[in-house]
């Protein structure tokens, strides 16, 4: 008999969002791992919107990675930025540490300059230690 996968709890990062949603026009950020699971929301997002955010924005992030690729001609390909512009406003996500991102949502008025920097910062605060998120089947029993 093989003992069940054991996944750690991750860190909550909600820390991390505080200065960005103090930003003109933010109004929701997370941290997503790249499977897809929350690590981190802001606390006007619901459990169901955040959980559907992270699903979606791994699925957008492989998409980038994929389009970036065949465009490119090569597989080796590393996002530094994805956006997102519709007549509701801003996505913004940036990788954050490995296989993790930050991505915030912000309304149209927004200066992205401003808020795509403010996400730098956050990233950089954060250290490589802290933000790495290890794949859900790394950690056995």
């Amino acid at each position: 008999m093989t003992s069940p996968v054991r996944r750690p709890v991750p860190e909550d990062l909600s820390w991390v969002l505080a200065p960005l949603l103090e930003l003109p026009h933010v109004r929701h950020a997370a941290v997503i791992s790249g499977d897809g699971l929350i690590e981190g929301a802001s606390t006007g997002l619901s459990r169901e919107s955040a959980e559907g955010v992270a699903a979606m924005m791994s699925a957008l992030q492989g998409a980038a990675r994929t389009t970036t690729a065949a465009f490119s001609g090569t597989y080796d390909v590393q996002l530094r930025q994805t956006v997102v512009e519709s007549n509701q406003g801003w996505v913004f996500a940036i990788p954050a540490g490995e296989n993790t991102c930050l991505a915030v949502y912000a309304e149209p008025e927004v200066n992205m300059g401003v808020v795509t920097h403010q996400m730098h910062v956050q990233v950089a605060s954060l250290g490589a230690k802290t933000m790495n998120s290890p794949r859900r089947t790394d950690t056995v029993a």
